[in-house]
């Protein structure tokens, strides 16, 4: 990558953003009062990362903070296009808008299973939102957003174990005010945006309204269906109420409501090349098959569309006729914040109900071969029901040597997963396809219209070669057809209550040293139903039980396949009326301690160590459940989908810099994972498991084929690693011209000698790349910077806008198992705005660029569903027999290519 450093050196000072100063007085219910200490650099604005209002260049843990005009210029309507500016933030999305992910310093969780919580928290005008999708909603005005690194837990309620987002919307006003935004852009987009506050009994009792609408043509066309995916059509609606009962007294109520039906989120074919072992017993060659994939020949076959085919970017995708399925997510909640002084303790409470919902049909194999999908019945959903509570109370004592902190939290969560999976009517075809081709590719052998799919030719020619057993079990595919779930349901509580302290001790004027405990007590239980009519899978078990045994590999090999391709993800037929139950309880205490030092009012130095935690729970996949794994029985047990707690101990040094012309930040960090929560899709089901080191030498069973091979024999200690720099420097040469830089060097790596889990057993064999391998999603370096200037224009107070951003961005892999197909290259993107504002800025009009150079890349890449076996990984490590032949196809979620418009605004 040293080609983006050169690249980056010579245009570098070209670009920035500055975070704009908040004016955060207000009453005690509004976030605390302004600082006293005043900074000479208006870019160091006043956040409450340590639930106290302090500085930016104050504050001893490294936090990025992005005020309004920073996230306006920039075009961030949602948590994930703060990626643009916050260099040690990734945010993306895969199958659902609800199953985002978010990763600080490379460390995040995938957030395609609901089961795990993530390890970056988010949090809206100090609410916890479970999951990160509920916060990838527009959310009207924003005061503020902080983006805190490494363990959180000390300071508020809910803890996590890499970072949190905390975001804070605007407050009600004693005066009249408000604004409203119009915006129509490329993709016939259409965004109205407004808010409207003041007061209704003066003095007493303050509102404020926001609302947002939005809509867009997709930026994917389905060919089949004609109509686009990856659209918008969402609105917003946000109601605040402020009572300052008495000056020392505030309660600030708020309401919010979001509604989104689009159709979200298509994939196109990345990859569909078959690869070939040419060098039996040489791992590490691999050729390209000249014949073709016969998993894409297959699908020809049977009247497949690929679109995309060696042109991902041509952004087309063909869904099966009548599957293109929107889907509906609301998404609302009240809270009320109590701010209250009570002498010199300050109370602060936060109680909300959250309710969120996300429909989930869709064509799941993302082609129009009716292979699997979800229909669109309504029993295909996931929901929330989350009440929360914390207190705070705060104050100063030792004659104000002391400044101390301890809270309660308690929050009580009830999760429903519904899901309706099922193979699609043109599944047994194409499965009976698949078998025949794998035993042998030669197109004149098979043919979909026949049974098993075989043809006459085919029939004679194979049922000698592998006996009329492996034949039936073939032509029993052809009956799975429209099979699958009609309704599995898994209804999680969970329990969480916790008891913190964050108190700051002042050794000298110039010297303070913070200690902050926290007890988490976590408490789950699970209820599974299941309802499924796939009995073909039960019936192949049993009529091919003696091959799956048989002293004979390359029958057990075909019989075990056929099992698996039948029961693998979609086989709770054998589970249906069967209750399932489970609970558990866990606790952990954690903290933190900071040393820090300020030598002089503008430098500040401090060293710290905290250790995280983020609770255990439970897979809600099917997978886990099934009674047939790669043809090994296995007991069905709803423990199988309990996974362990994540645990971190982090280590950070840091410095800050603040003048009135330039401001540094630097902190050097290490973090170690124990139990690190690794969700991975191989193709079929969802993989769960707690990344763990042994601290024996596996001697490379780690890096094996077998899910068998590598139990720990010794202790289980960190099994993930993120260590390196961040820094973030501003320069405001004039108080029109800013310049904002920001680089994070992300060594986030896997350990070797890798387990499954603190017991120690073995790591599953599709992640076998894992062990001393960077993390996926987990860019080594990145750069942003950006520029704003605001020159005046004339004498009557009219200024100019001109503003770009860009992020540097080497390359990853986007997938956690970490094959090669879902390898990123590096990249740039620049964002761009320029305009005429009016005085006071009363008006405006802009025009806007986001992904300016309409750069081609990817969120996250995967297998596709059922279409094939074996990564072009596999055959390299692998080779025959194993891996002789890799014909996997690979999907992927692609960004968003280049959006423009214009913005027109007034401020009243």
């Amino acid at each position: 990558m040293s080609k983006w450093a050169l690249l980056l050196s010579a245009g570098v000072l070209a670009l920035a953003a500055p975070a704009a100063a908040q004016d955060l007085r207000g009453s005690a219910a509004n976030t605390p009062p302004e600082a006293d200490n005043e900074s000479p650099n208006s870019a160091d604005i006043v956040v409450t990362a340590t639930r106290r209002s302090e500085r930016l260049s104050n504050v001893p843990i490294a936090v990025s903070a992005f005020g309004q005009a920073a996230l306006q210029n920039s075009g961030a309507t949602d948590i994930r296009q703060m990626t643009q500016i916050a260099p040690s933030l990734l945010v993306s999305s895969t199958g659902s808008e609800a199953n985002a992910s978010a990763r600080v310093r490379g460390i995040g969780t995938v957030g395609d299973n609901p089961g795990l919580e993530s390890s970056v928290a988010v949090f809206i005008d100090g609410i916890y939102r479970s999951r990160t999708g509920s916060g990838l909603n527009d959310m009207g005005e924003i005061e503020r957003i902080e983006v805190l690194r490494g363990p959180q837990g000390t300071l508020s309620g809910r803890n996590s174990s890499a970072g949190a987002i905390s975001i804070y919307t605007k407050v009600p006003e004693f005066k009249f005010g408000g604004f409203a935004e119009a915006t129509y852009g490329n993709f016939d987009a259409v965004r109205l945006s407004g808010a409207l506050t003041g007061p209704l009994v003066k003095d007493l009792v303050a509102f404020r309204l926001d609302g947002v609408y939005s809509k867009r043509d997709g930026y994917l066309h389905d060919v089949v269906n004609k109509t686009d995916y990856n659209d918008r059509d969402r609105y917003f609606v946000r109601g605040q109420l402020l009572f300052t009962v008495t000056p020392d007294l505030g309660i600030r109520l708020i309401a919010d409501y979001t509604h989104r039906n689009e159709k979200c989120c298509g994939a196109v074919y990345m990859d569909t090349r078959e690869k070939l072992d040419p060098t039996p017993g040489k791992p590490g060659d691999f050729a390209i098959n000249p014949a073709g994939n016969r998993i894409t020949a297959i699908l020809r076959s049977m009247g497949g569309v690929l679109p995309s085919e060696g042109a991902p970017y041509n952004r087309q995708i063909a869904q099966t006729p009548g599957r293109a399925y929107t889907n509906l997510t609301t998404d609302y909640g009240l809270s009320a914040r109590v701010r209250w002084n009570l002498g010199a303790t300050q109370l602060t409470s936060l109680t909300a109900y959250r309710e969120y919902k996300s429909a989930g049909a869709g064509d799941i194999d993302y082609g129009n071969v009716d292979i699997a999908y979800r229909p669109d019945d309504g029993n295909a959903y996931r929901q929330f029901h989350t009440f929360s509570h914390e207190s705070r109370f705060s104050g100063t004592i030792l004659g104000d040597r002391l400044d101390w902190l301890v809270g309660g939290y308690y929050a009580h969560e009830k999760l429903r997963v519904a899901d309706n999976l099922r193979f699609g009517t043109q599944y047994g075809a194409f499965a009976a396809c698949r078998m025949v081709a794998t035993i042998n590719p030669a197109a004149a052998l098979r043919d979909p219209t026949r049974p098993g799919c075989l043809s006459a030719a085919g029939r004679a020619v194979l049922t000698p070669a592998v006996g009329s057993q492996i034949i039936g079990g073939i032509d029993r595919l052809s009956t799975l057809n429209d099979r699958g779930s009609t309704l599995d349901l898994y209804d999680q509580t969970s329990n969480n209550w916790a008891l913190f302290t964050h108190n700051i001790y002042k050794l000298t004027k110039t010297l303070s040293f913070t200690l902050g405990a926290r007890y988490t007590r976590e408490s789950k239980s699970l209820k599974a139903a299941f309802n499924n009519n796939n009995t073909v899978c039960p019936a192949q078990q049993a009529a091919l039980g003696p091959l799956l045994v048989s002293t004979n590999a390359t029958l057990q090999s075909l019989a075990g396949g056929i099992v698996t391709l039948t029961c693998t993800g979609n086989s709770t037929a054998a589970l249906t009326g069967v209750p399932f139950a489970d609970k558990f309880k866990e606790g952990q205490l954690t903290g933190t301690a900071v040393l820090s030092w300020k030598p002089a009012e503008s430098t500040l130095f401090y060293a710290s160590y905290a250790r995280g935690y983020k609770a255990g729970g439970y897979n809600l996949d099917r997978s886990d459940l099934s009674t047939t794994v790669f043809a090994t029985p296995r007991p069905a047990s709803v423990t199988n989908l309990r996974f362990d707690p994540e645990t971190v101990n982090a280590f950070e040094i840091g410095a800050k810099y603040s003048a009135r012309h330039i401001t540094a930040n630097m902190a050097l960090y290490r973090s170690e994972f124990t139990n690190f929560q690794l969700n991975t899709f191989n193709g079929t089901s969802y993989i769960v498991q707690n990344i763990g080191g042994c601290s024996s030498a596996l001697n490379g069973a780690d890096r094996d084929n077998s899910s068998a091979t590598g139990a720990c024999t010794g202790s289980v200690g960190k099994g993930v690693v993120t260590q390196g720099v961040e820094l973030e420097l501003g320069f405001y040469p004039t108080s029109n011209f800013t310049v904002n830089l920001g680089y994070t060097l992300a060594d986030a790596k896997y350990q070797r000698d890798l387990v499954g889990s603190k017991a120690g057993e073995p790591l599953n064999a599709a992640l076998f790349l894992l062990p001393g391998s960077q993390m996926s999603n987990a860019p080594r370096n990145t750069v942003t910077s950006a520029v704003t200037w605001t020159p005046p224009i004339g004498s009557n107070g009219m200024t100019g806008l001109f503003y770009v951003d860009g992020r540097m961005t080497s390359d990853y892999n986007t997938g956690s198992d970490l094959f090669v197909e879902k390898l990123q290259d590096g990249f740039v993107t620049m964002n761009a705005r320029i305009g005429v504002r009016g005085p006071d800025e009363k008006w405006a009009v802009e025009l806007w660029a986001q992904n300016l150079l309409d750069t081609d890349y990817q969120q996250v890449a995967f297998n596709l569903p059922f279409q094939g076996a074996g990564s072009r990984s596999q055959v390299q490590a692998f080779g025959a027999p194993s891996f002789a032949v890799g014909n996997a196809m690979f999907g992927s979620f692609l960004a968003e290519p280049r959006t423009y418009g214009l913005t027109v605004r007034t401020r009243f």
